[in-house]
Formats: C-alpha cells, structure tokens, sequence
C-alpha cells in the first residue's frame, strides 16, 4: 500500500492543484491521501473535503514531529511525502516508488528528481555513501518504508533536515536511499520573513547534522553583498526600463509594416 501525505499551512489554492494531480492521475496507484494541516486559516479543509481525502490536524508543528505525526496516521507499507506547493509529474510516479521497494528489502527510502543536483547526482551514480546530504531523502517528493520508521522515527529536535538526519541514522544502520527516476516539481513562494526563518533553521541544522561553523565574517559578508546587489540591481533595473520607455517611444513614433495573413 501507498499513503499519500501533505504538509500544508495555508496554501490552499496550491493544496487543490496537488489533490486535483493525486486524484484525477494516480488514482489507480494510491491507496489513501492524508492532509497534515498546520492549523490553516483558509480554505485548506474545504478542499480536503471537496477531494475526499482525510484530513489530520497538527497543532505544535516541528518538521521532525509533523513527519511522524504522518507516519502515524498512514496506514500504508510506503509513505509518499509532499508539500502543498510541489505535486509529482512523471506518469508512472508511484509505480516506479513500488517497484523500488519491491526490488530492495534493504531499502529505507527514495528521493525523487526535481533540481539539477538530483539529475547530476542519479545520471552519475553519486549515491547516498558518498554524498548523504544531496543524494539522501528530501521531504517532499521521497518516500519512505514505514517499517524501517517504526524502528527509527524521526528526530523532532532538529529545527529543519528532518530528512537528513533519519538519512544518516538509518544507513548507519545498513539501510539503502536511493533514487528513482521519475520527476516532482517544486514551486515555493516565500516571503522574507519566512526566508529568514528558513536561513536560521537551515544555518543550524548545517551546524547539528553536517557540524558547519559559521562565522561572523560570513554574517556581515552577506549584510555587505546584499546592500550592493540590491544597489546594482537597481541601477540595471531602472537603465533597462528606461531603455524600454524610449523604445515604446520610438515604436509609437515609426510604428512597423504588419503582416497580414
């Protein structure tokens, strides 16, 4: 069997897209959808309801605690994980995920393609022995083994690499990551509030998981760059617009012969 489950916080124009995906595509090759809600505001549990898919709230989210809060409540051998704003694309999806696992009893989870890192590193063989961080689960578009979960669930400390962690904790324990070959797209839309979240909790899970020191240096480095990207961006912004403004001009002014059909 196969669970479906989505972490979703207020994104429920994106959630209806991904349902409307699951639903209408993968029907034959999912045996159940679970929405993990983050206490939405919007319309998320109408739509829910308007697919017909089950829908779990979580209340004190952490990224490690909402993915066993999704293992939990999937009945299925294999959880497929996305996020509200990524939907697969590939037409045999979830029977390539099958397969995978079906063909491996070693096999703790697989990390679908969608970057060109995931290319790269599937096209090379770059396997998750040599490179755990870009070649290890990703959460979302992976899947993983519930069985494997019930031994080793993840680590609810870690503020952000929830998938990186169990990564390294269950091929430490003789477990297989692989990739299957088939394609998810991503589309996030962060404001800069949330970037800023997304950059401390990343700066220190790279400091947890990968023991990444980060410096002072480093921090003013980048207050530095930024000022003078943002000033040169401006200025070639504002040439170039100009620069369209005297086009427009001129176009009004000797306007082209048109073509006619």
């Amino acid at each position: 069997m196969i669970s479906v489950v989505i972490r979703n916080k207020n994104e429920a124009k994106d959630l209806e897209f991904l349902l409307f995906n699951l639903t209408s595509r993968y029907s034959d090759s999912i045996d159940e959808i679970i929405v993990i809600d983050n206490e939405s505001k919007d319309e998320s549990k109408k739509i829910a309801e308007k697919f017909k898919v089950r829908f779990e709230t979580i209340k004190d989210f952490s990224y490690g605690g909402s993915a066993n809060f999704a293992a939990e409540k999937a009945t299925g051998d294999i959880i497929a994980i996305f996020s509200a704003h990524s939907y697969p694309v590939s037409p045999n999806f979830f029977k390539s995920i099958k397969e995978k696992f079906d063909n491996n009893k070693k096999l703790a989870g697989v990390r679908c393609l969608h970057s060109s890192n995931d290319y790269r590193n599937y096209i090379l063989n770059i396997g998750v022995e040599k490179d755990p961080n870009k070649s290890g689960l990703i959460f979302t578009g992976s899947a993983f083994s519930k069985k494997v979960w019930e031994k080793i669930p993840f680590n609810d400390k870690v503020p952000t690499f929830e998938d990186k962690d169990w990564t390294l904790r269950v091929v430490k324990k003789g477990y297989e990551i692989e990739f299957a070959p088939v394609v998810f797209a991503y589309e996030i839309r962060r404001s800069k509030a949330q970037s800023y979240l997304r950059k401390t909790n990343d700066l220190l899970g790279n400091y947890q998981i990968w023991h990444e020191e980060v410096k002072m240096r480093q921090a003013f480095n980048n207050v530095v760059g930024t000022f003078l990207n943002g000033s040169k961006n401006l200025f070639i912004d504002t040439f170039y617009a100009i620069k369209f403004l005297f086009f427009v001009l001129k176009f009004k002014i000797k306007k082209p012969e048109k073509f006619k059909y």
